[in-house]
Parts: structure tokens; C-alpha cells; sequence
């Protein structure tokens, strides 16, 4: 039947570049390329809401260190393992062995989190053995530096407990030793006979960007101290994000966002795979877990509940990936995985369930009754080739829909190449490889099939060394492209999110990512700037779009019709990529309007750098962003100048409404 209809196209084609070329007297020669855009409202297309999100994945320090805003690193003492003794990095000792003995015990009064910290004091406030000045005791340096800022107040919560009484200072110090903040912990035997849960606010008087958190003591005798939290209290909405990294998030506008990873969801080995219900709850009680593919402990802090909280609060939709009984080296068969399929269907009900239901009043209890508007899981993270993953991915399936028929369901199993031999809704597609590789794909959509699951491309960068480096131009360039591709195929591909997010300048596990951060300071990659590109196009018009050019192995544009939802008014947005070393000459046409076009209020967005491998660092933040100019040229029909390796978008301000007034020969202008 395909073959039957192939004709009708072509004939289509041909008559649309006909019709605009006697309509607008264009032609193609050696030095000039041409867009036709047909911006008539019969030929638009609309693109899908959620096309454009982001992924996050516990990778590089990404929540631990970085958007979680928690200062105190192995604050449960647990990350040493759950014997004794224990390692308790990154705590180190204040004093030495002739003052001071610090050991771990199984102590803990939280029963998932046994693991406590005790300090035997040897010297005491006075006499022969006074202890030095100053006290000793512990510190801990947070990730890599506390971002400690002056005049801002920083909750401290520990819990204490003494065979007598005690008299504990705590400080806040920068890596001087010059105070910041303090506060004395005092209190008699009788009240932290048991263990007792304090909470402190510390009012920075200083400011330092690698500051640390010091509990000492100049009294003999036994402490035990356990759960120690140092959260700042300007958080976003007090819901725990760090405000600066939110706000970059934010100015992604996202629909969506995909989360907690990646292999983090499959462990290394299914002991150390992300399980949702050991991450939500008090904080106090969450176990924590080692990352063993990414190489490091998390408190799980940042746990389900939290991401739910986060699409939330950017206005995304969550797209929840879940372990389906797979990880990098073991698996459960089929026959036995039901477990691992209910601990899924419990986690829906969490996010979904009525407050009154078992695991949605626990939803309930932690401060959200309202559902979270969960429409999305993932089974599993590029697990397709495992032995075990349709048969465990079927009963996944099965279940869910069961239970929930609404939610969609996105396969592990790439469906561009090849009908899925199993049901999903959406198939992930990921992609890593060099800049020409990522840029020639912007063609990869075109001829897949335009029926059945549609494509979730949820993991993709340029990540070869040669092109990437830490993010460069070049990369961000070459993906530019991609994405041109991939909106104007939007309608078999439904999500786009690059990867990965987030990097701890300290722990770069995986490189290039789009936003770089350490513990006062972040930027943007020139990926990251390629996306705000993009921040418009979902629940957009697709403009239907023709590039004649003898550069097509190096130039690529879309064009989109869309509202601002900050002036109300309406614009159509071409994005045009030169991948090219030379400068193009465009012929911009757009046919169909039933506006006028405004060059007052029209502007024109180029991200260019001369050097390819050009890269934002943090002493020079703004070496490759987007540099916005008014478009003083705009018209339907202009003459554009596109320079080598450029991406420039173009923003037309539609004007008045053109209306015919029936029975008259013209046209009258309305402000419609």
C-alpha cells in the first residue's frame, strides 16, 4: 500500500515547490539557498507537548554535592557499610589519639540506618590533661567545600546522645579556621541519656565557598553523635533544591523530566540498584545506598518522593524509569520477577493513589495528599539484549496496564530500525558518538514508520573526546542539527532530553554534560545553550518547511509558529543550522500568512564561536551563549546571511490579522 501512495507525495512535493517558486521568483544558484515556509494554519502540524524535557541521573554528583542542596556528605555516617568499624570519609578527626578515639558502633536508633559515630573524649576542660584549645572533635568538609554565604541562615540537624552531660560547639569555619557561624550544644546527662534530636540555625556572619562544619568539645567523657544535616533555608519553595541550579533547569522549560537514571536504576549488580522504597519517608530512615556504577554513596535524600516533587515544581510531567529485575550482570527470571513487578505497581500507587490508599497515604503523610500526575514509566534502562528483559518487560506491561491503562509505557527496544515484537507506547533511542555522526542523523526520523510506538530520544550527546572535549561548540553545533531533525519529525518522535545533566566540577564520571557546577558557582555548556533553542517548540505548530540548497550536507532549518506567553503575541520561529565552514546566503520566504510580519519586535539569536572547540569554563561563563539582536530586515520574504558553524534562529513577530470583508476587493488589517 505504500508503494501506492508514494506517487501522490512526490506529486505534492513537486507542486508546492512549483507553486513558491513562480510565487516568489526564487531560484537556487551556486551561492544562495532558499526556504520556503508555508505558514498557512492547514499546513501546520502540532508538535506534541512533551517533546522537549531533561533527564536526570544521580551521575557526576548530580543530586548528592549538587541539586540537592543537603552540605553535610556522609551525614548518616552509613556510607562506610553497615559493619564496624567503618570508614567514615569524608569526617576527619580534630585532635589526635592522645586526646581522642573515634570509632563507629551499630547504635544508631534508626533501625535501617544502625551506624553511628562515637568519640571517645580522653581530655578534659581543665588540669594536667586539658584538651587543646579550641576542643577536638570532628569535622566535615561537605562536597568538595560548603557554600557558606553571610547573612544567609543554615539549618543544623544532628542527633546526640552521652553517658553524661555535655557541652558541644559546633561551628561553621572557612579553610582558615576563621569562624562563620556558631553555636554551643549544652545539656545534662539526664537529656541525652537517650538519643535526642536537635535543631540549630547557624546565621552566617562570613562568607566562604569551602567552608566546613566542626562539632568539639573540651569535655571528658563518651558522645555519639548521628543523622547530621546542614541544609541552607533558602531552598526552592523549601522543597531542598539548590535555588541557582533549579532556576537553570527552569529556563529549559521542560515537559518532562526523566529520572533517576540511566544505569543508576540498574546497578551494577541489582544489590546496588536505585529501589524507590528504601527513598522515601523520613530522611532519617532512608538506608542510602552505594552507586556501584557511578562509584559513590548517596543517602538517598533526593529520593522518589523528591523527584515527583521536582517535575512538580518545573512544571514537568514525571516520566519515572524503574529496575525491572535487570542489571549490568544479574537478573531475575521471568518466572520469579512479580515481585520487582509489584514494587512498580506500588510505586504508582504512591504517586497516584488516593491519600487514604497504603503507599498514597504515605504520600499523604510526607506533605503532598494532591496525586502526582505520573503518565509515564520507563521498564527498565537499555536492557533490550539482556536475556531475561521481554519476558520480565511483558509482565511489567501486563500488570501496569491492568491496573493503570492511561499510563504509557516506554520500551527499552530501539523501534526505528524495526517493528517492536512486544507492545509499548514509546521505545527509547539513545545516541553518543562524534559531531559529523550526530549532525548527518538529523535525517534519521525521516523514513520510519509512521504508525505504532513512538520514539522517546532520552539519552543523546556528542561524547567523542576529539569533538567534545568538556563541552564545546562544536559538539553543541552538531547536535543542534539532530534536533532540527528530530522537531521536524515530531511526529513519530514524542520526548527529547540530552545527557548527561549535571557534573560536580569535582567528580566528572562522565563528560561532556550541559550544566557544570561546583559549590557556590555553575554554567552552562554550549549543549545547554542550544537547548534554549528549543524552550518553545513543544505544544508548537510545525510550519511546513522546503530547503533548497547545494548545501544540504551542511545546512538544516525548521520552522515553528508559537505564542509568548510572557507578551501574549504570536511568532514564527526559524532555526537555521550552518554546519558549514563558509558563509550562506538564505532567501527566507514564508507564504501563507494571514498576518503581516513586524520588524519591530522581530529578532534574530546566533550562537557562533570562531573557535570549534571553544568551551565555557567558570572564570569565563559567557564565551559561548546565544547573542540576541533586533531583526530590522523581518519580512515574509528577507535575505539572511548565515556565518560558518552558526546556529541562528530567526523570531518573526506576526502582526495585524488580514480579514476580507465580504463583497469588497481588499483586504482590512484587525488586531485579532
Amino acid at each position: 500500500m505504500a508503494s501506492g501512495k508514494a506517487p501522490h507525495c512526490v506529486l505534492l512535493v513537486y507542486l508546492f515547490l512549483s507553486f513558491a517558486c513562480q510565487c516568489f521568483g526564487i531560484g537556487v544558484d551556486a551561492d544562495n539557498s532558499v526556504l520556503l515556509v508555508d505558514a498557512s494554519e492547514a499546513s501546520g502540524r502540532p508538535i506534541p507537548d512533551t517533546l522537549f524535557g531533561i533527564f536526570f541521573e544521580e551521575i557526576n554528583h548530580a543530586g548528592a554535592g549538587g541539586l540537592w542542596a543537603e552540605l553535610v556528605s556522609n551525614r548518616g555516617f552509613e556510607a562506610g557499610g553497615p559493619n564496624v568499624p567503618s570508614n567514615i570519609d569524608p569526617w576527619a578527626i580534630i585532635g589526635d589519639e592522645s586526646v581522642l578515639n573515634v570509632s563507629t558502633d551499630r547504635s544508631s536508633l534508626f533501625e535501617r540506618n544502625k551506624i553511628a559515630l562515637r568519640l571517645d573524649v580522653l581530655c578534659d576542660s581543665k588540669g594536667p590533661n586539658a584538651c587543646p584549645a579550641g576542643g577536638v572533635g570532628v569535622y566535615n568538609p561537605g562536597y568538595w567545600g560548603m557554600n557558606i554565604e553571610q547573612g544567609k541562615t543554615y539549618k543544623l540537624v544532628l542527633y546526640v546522645r552521652s553517658l553524661g552531660s555535655v557541652d558541644i560547639t559546633v561551628l561553621l569555619t572557612d579553610s582558615n579556621g576563621q569562624k562563620l557561624a556558631a553555636a554551643n550544644i549544652i545539656a545534662s546527662a539526664s537529656e541525652v541519656s537517650d538519643w535526642k534530636k536537635l535543631e540549630i540555625p547557624l546565621e552566617a556572619l562570613g562568607t566562604s565557598h569551602n567552608a566546613r562544619l566542626q562539632l568539639t568539645t573540651t569535655r571528658k567523657g563518651v558522645i555519639w553523635f548521628d543523622q547530621v544535616s546542614l541544609m541552607p533555608l533558602d531552598t526552592y519553595k523549601g522543597h531542598g533544591f539548590r535555588k541557582d541550579i533549579f532556576q537553570m533547569l527552569a529556563n529549559l522549560k521542560p515537559r518532562f523530566l526523566r529520572f533517576p537514571g540511566g544505569c543508576f536504576v540498574e546497578g551494577d549488580w541489582l544489590r546496588n540498584a536505585f529501589r524507590w522504597k528504601d527513598t522515601v519517608g523520613p530522611w532519617e530512615e532512608r538506608p542510602g545506598h552505594f552507586g556501584d556504577v557511578w562509584l559513590y554513596w548517596t543517602d538517598d535524600a533526593l529520593g522518589y518522593y523528591e523527584f515527583l516533587q521536582l517535575s512538580e515544581d518545573l512544571g514537568a510531567l514525571p516520566v519515572w524509569v524503574f529496575n525491572n529485575g535487570v542489571s549490568h550482570h544479574d537478573e531475575v527470571v521471568s518466572s520469579v520477577v512479580k515481585p520487582f513487578v509489584q514494587e512498580a505497581l506500588d510505586g504508582i500507587e504512591f504517586a497516584r493513589g488516593p491519600p487514604d490508599s497504603k503507599w498514597g497515604s504515605l504520600r499523604a503523610s510526607m506533605g503532598h495528599p494532591e496525586p502526582f500526575d505520573l503518565r509515564y514509566v520507563a521498564i527498565g534502562n537499555e536492557d533490550c539484549g539482556k536475556k531475561n528483559y521481554r519476558g520480565n518487560y511483558l509482565k511489567f506491561y501486563a500488570a501496569i496496564k491492568r491496573d493503570y491503562p492511561d499510563i504509557k509505557i516506554i520500551s527499552n527496544c530501539d523501534g526505528s530500525n524495526k517493528p517492536l515484537d512486544h507492545p509499548a507506547d514509546l521505545y527509547d533511542f539513545h545516541i553518543y558518538t562524534t559531531a559529523n555522526d550526530i549532525f548527518s542523523k538529523n535525517h534519521r526520523f525521516d523514513n520510519v514508520p509512521r504508525k505504532g510506538p513512538k520514539a522517546f530520544v532520552s539519552e543523546y550527546a556528542v561524547n567523542d573526546k576529539r569533538d567534545a572535549g568538556r563541552g564545546s561548540f562544536l559538539a553543541a553545533l552538531a547536535e543542534a542539527g539532530f534536533l532540527i531533525g528530530l522537531e521536524r519529525n515530531s511526529d513519530v518522535v514524542d520526548m527529547v532530553s540530552y545527557a548527561p545533566l549535571f557534573v560536580n566540577e569535582n567528580d566528572q564520571r562522565w563528560n561532556p554534560d550541559a550544566i557544570v557546577f561546583n559549590s557556590s558557582s555553575l554554567y552552562g555548556t554550549p549543549s545547554y545553550w542550544v537547548l534554549r533553542f528549543f524552550t518553545e517548540s513543544s505544544a508548537a505548530t510545525l510550519l511546513k518547511s522546503v530547503l533548497q540548497t547545494n548545501f544540504s550536507s551542511s545546512l538544516v532549518a525548521s520552522a515553528i509558529s508559537w505564542k509568548n506567553s510572557e507578551n501574549d503575541k504570536d511568532y514564527i520561529r526559524i532555526k537555521v543550522v550552518n554546519y558549514g565552514s563558509n558563509t550562506m546566503n538564505l532567501k527566507i520566504s514564508v507564504d501563507g500568512l494571514e498576518n503581516s510580519i513586524q520588524a519591530s519586535g522581530s529578532n534574530k539569536t546566533v550562537l557562533i564561536s570562531t573557535n570549534l572547540l571553544e568551551e565555557n569554563s567558570f572564570s569565563e561563563p559567557d564565551k559561548v551563549v546565544p547573542q540576541q539582536s533586533p531583526l530590522e530586515n523581518a519580512a515574509a520574504k528577507m535575505d539572511v546571511v548565515l556565518p560558518p558553524h552558526s546556529l541562528t534562529s530567526f523570531d518573526l513577530l506576526k502582526g495585524p490579522s488580514y480579514i476580507r470583508i465580504t463583497g469588497a476587493d481588499s483586504f482590512s488589517r484587525s488586531s485579532i
